[in-house]
């Protein structure tokens, strides 16, 4: 039996994928396509050597071909992050057995940037909590297109209707917001139906997430801090997974993009915003959680309020003290939350 160390590179596609192994040497001892099937995978490796290690870009519907590997073969499968790998090409010819090549090539040598695999359970709760969004999402769009018809039609409620979207108001729009056109009137009623259907489904993904999660340690601890409800405990879990795998909490913060960026030269320190990484979503969400802290928590309120004597905008105060919640809350899942949570 050969055993002798061999490295594979994966270069994933939904019809199929191409495969690339390497020996120790960095010598191509095969370069070829199969089916998209983690078993026809091995059996085309098999014969070359020992698998030490393979690796495949990260994107939709790798994370389970991995998963295969790694639990139904004993492989050990690094994800990569592709944006990394496409600079690193700097090869203007893109082909799938170029890219196999690299990988197969990056993971021998050890500078595979990777991404985390997350556990199939995480991987549920993405599914369920990216679907929400979408569902949240639609509603948005639907709430903007009935004030695009207000506006056009220059309709405008009267002040004690309140805020838009407020109870009130709703009931007001509902009623027939006096001044709209017949045709403007059937718009909106159809969005207000858009609207409750939506809801509707809303709701009913919120349950499905409630009791996926119900015996999820990490979400019930998230959902214990002040501040903190239970969209925003499921979407740190989803995003982030598990906490122990950064070793530092301003690690955490970069990850979820709200750690601002230096731009420092020279003699000149200086800042730049945030950082242009993680999940916009999760960190948009971060910083609502920021804004809540400072209203419901005295510690972030006086660190809040240090900021604002110092001129800062709200804006700022807000990240601010999403980042520095972020690097404690590190610091509370490492010692409170055990492995066996993820």
């Amino acid at each position: 039996m050969n055993d002798q160390p061999v490295y594979v590179g994966l270069d994933y596609h939904q019809s199929g994928i191409q495969v690339s192994v390497v020996d120790a040497g960095g010598r191509e001892l095969l370069n070829r396509r199969c089916e998209n099937d983690a078993a026809a995978v091995v059996r085309i490796v098999r014969g070359m050597g020992r698998v030490r290690r393979a690796a495949l870009e990260s994107c939709c519907g790798a994370a389970d071909l991995a998963e295969e590997l790694v639990q139904g073969h004993d492989w050990s499968v690094h994800l990569a992050h592709p944006g990394f790998v496409r600079r690193m090409k700097m090869n203007p010819d893109k082909t799938d057995l170029g890219d196999a090549r690299l990988l197969a090539d990056l993971t021998r040598v050890g500078y595979l940037p990777r991404v985390w695999l997350p556990p199939a359970a995480v991987r549920e709760i993405r599914l369920l909590v990216r679907h929400r969004q979408q569902l949240a999402d639609e509603r948005r769009a639907a709430k903007l297109r009935i004030r695009a018809v207000l506006r056009e039609q220059r309709v405008r409620p009267a002040p004690e209707t309140g805020r838009p979207w407020s109870r009130p108001w709703v009931a007001w729009l509902r009623e027939g917001a006096a001044g709209l056109s017949e045709q403007g009137r059937w718009i909106v009623e159809q969005h207000l139906l858009t609207i409750d259907h939506v809801h509707a489904r809303i709701a009913a993904a919120e349950a499905r997430l409630e009791a996926f999660t119900r015996d999820d340690p990490t979400v019930r601890r998230l959902r214990a801090e002040r501040g903190i409800g239970p969209v925003t405990a499921w979407w740190l879990r989803a995003e982030i997974g598990r906490f122990d795998r950064f070793d530092r909490g301003k690690q955490l913060s970069r990850f979820c993009g709200v750690s601002p960026r230096n731009v420092s030269s020279g003699e000149r320190q200086a800042e730049a915003g945030l950082v242009k990484a993680g999940n916009p979503r999760l960190r948009a969400i971060l910083i609502e959680a920021g804004h809540r802290l400072i209203m419901h928590d005295p510690r972030w309120r006086a660190f809040a309020g240090r900021l604002r004597r110092r001129g800062k905008p709200g804006s700022v105060i807000a990240a601010a003290v999403a980042n520095r919640w972020l690097r404690w809350l590190h610091h509370r899942m490492q010692e409170e939350v055990t492995p066996a949570a993820a």
